[in-house]
């Protein structure tokens, strides 16, 4: 009776969505009010990861039935967001229905298709392994529509999307299933019998990617970090996030606050665990400067209770740690744009073995006849590569095909001074409105 009342609640009040290009001279402002419900703001995040804005600031207010979020967004070359059809998506999108888009508590997101087989993978990591997956793949007669591929901790994720290279349909007989499921896991196996290797197999759907590779990462615990000697490298601690979770007694919260070299989709990453982890985002705010993210947040179980014991808040800390770190672009970013055909990736990832790169992550995709693919690399023990070899390795797959990306290095982030509990609870407990965040004007 409760779930129909809110269904009810729902319907009667639909979400509405604010987009205001005039209030910020270097912002678009994307305000959404809504019926509160959990998941909610991890819904509305997607839907502007989808489209690869990115979040300068945001004030988020959940406490309560309503949900009341202020984003400052713009796109990836730091403009506002003038594009009509971009604006409709996200008007469209946020404001369909309370859910925003489908829900993935309990399904993970999967829809049904008949175009892709997907396939999910989980693994030791190690020099070469997507070579090998590839390599697979090539001689089952499998052809990589899209994927991608993560690593942290000494652990591998995968979700690709395949067809057969015959057709150009969905993989389904069920022997030939079972034959590459077979192969794989040795491949994923290899020598190391520390951790299994693991696989599915789908013959339809589509995986929201980003928030599967969260979760297949997750259940494999990368987030427990590893010995030194299997890192084969020294750690950097000073470019690690900082993250730390203290009480707030006055108010019955669990304080997390975040400091971070700001990325696309940083935000996302930290919902969507948030999320996973069934901890709801009661207040929060997000500040990001010209290279640094500031993120603070209010939350509970979704029982109400805050963090009870200091092993769960440790275990909290490391899992947003590692959501921050997966997506990170460690390494030398190239980017490979060419005429796609069966076994390209095949062979491009074999040059990347066979010349001692590591291939830390990887977007694999195809449009319109091309493979528009991007590579994070490194040198086998985690350096940065030889630009020598890098220049020998485009001069075998075409200097024109394989483009290095040039990436800046800012400095490392500085330690946060002390907690600043106080500058969002002194703002939002004492303030009625949005506007004493300067966020947005008045819009009743």
């Amino acid at each position: 009776m409760d779930d129909e009342y809110a269904k009810f609640v729902r319907r009667m009040n639909p979400p509405r969505v604010v987009i205001d290009n005039d209030s910020c001279e270097d912002a678009t402002i994307i305000q959404v009010d809504s019926f509160n419900k959990h998941g909610i703001l991890l819904d509305v995040v997607q839907v502007l990861a989808d489209v690869n804005l990115v979040i300068t600031k945001a004030y988020i207010s959940s406490d309560g039935v309503w949900f009341m979020d202020v984003f400052n967004v713009i796109d990836r070359d730091g403009k506002k967001i003038r594009d009509k059809d971009i604006i409709n998506y996200i008007q469209i999108r946020l404001e369909s229905n309370a859910s925003f888009v489908p829900s993935m508590t309990d399904s993970v997101g999967v829809t049904p298709s008949e175009e892709h087989t997907l396939i999910e993978l989980s693994g030791t990591d190690r020099t070469g392994l997507l070579s090998e997956v590839c390599a697979v793949l090539a001689d089952l007669h499998c052809n990589v529509v899209n994927a991608e591929i993560w690593t942290h901790n000494a652990r591998a994720a995968a979700v690709v999307h395949v067809t057969d290279d015959t057709t150009g349909c969905a993989i389904k007989d069920p022997a030939r299933l079972a034959s590459i499921k077979e192969l794989l896991c040795n491949v994923l196996r290899g020598n190391n019998e520390l951790k299994a290797a693991k696989m599915t197999l789908a013959t339809s759907g589509v995986t929201n990617r980003d928030r599967r590779l969260h979760q297949i990462m997750f259940a494999d615990r990368d987030y427990e970090r590893v010995g030194r000697a299997e890192l084969r490298r020294v750690e950097d601690k000073g470019s690690r996030p900082q993250v730390t979770a203290f009480d707030c007694s006055q108010k019955d919260y669990t304080v997390i606050t975040m400091r971070a070299k700001d990325r696309p989709k940083l935000l996302f990453d930290i919902i969507c665990t948030l999320t996973d982890m069934q901890y709801v985002v009661f207040h929060g705010m997000v500040n990001t400067g010209r290279t640094e993210s500031y993120q603070e947040f209010y939350i509970r179980h979704v029982d109400g209770v805050p963090i009870s014991s200091e092993a769960e808040r440790e275990r909290v800390v490391q899992c947003l740690e590692a959501a921050i770190e997966r997506r990170a672009s460690e390494g030398l970013e190239l980017q490979l744009c060419t005429d796609d055909r069966v076994g390209l990736l095949s062979d491009i990832t074999r040059i990347f073995r066979e010349n001692s790169l590591s291939i830390k992550r990887a977007e694999i995709s195809t449009k319109g006849g091309k493979a528009l693919d991007t590579f994070y690399v490194t040198d086998v023990t985690g350096n940065p590569v030889d630009p020598k070899m890098i220049d020998s390795i485009r001069r075998e797959i075409g200097q024109t095909i394989l483009q290095v990306k040039c990436n800046s290095t800012p400095p490392p982030p500085k330690s946060p001074q002390g907690t600043t509990m106080g500058f969002l609870f002194g703002n939002l407990f004492k303030a009625r409105s949005f506007q004493s965040l300067k966020l947005i004007r008045s819009y009743s």
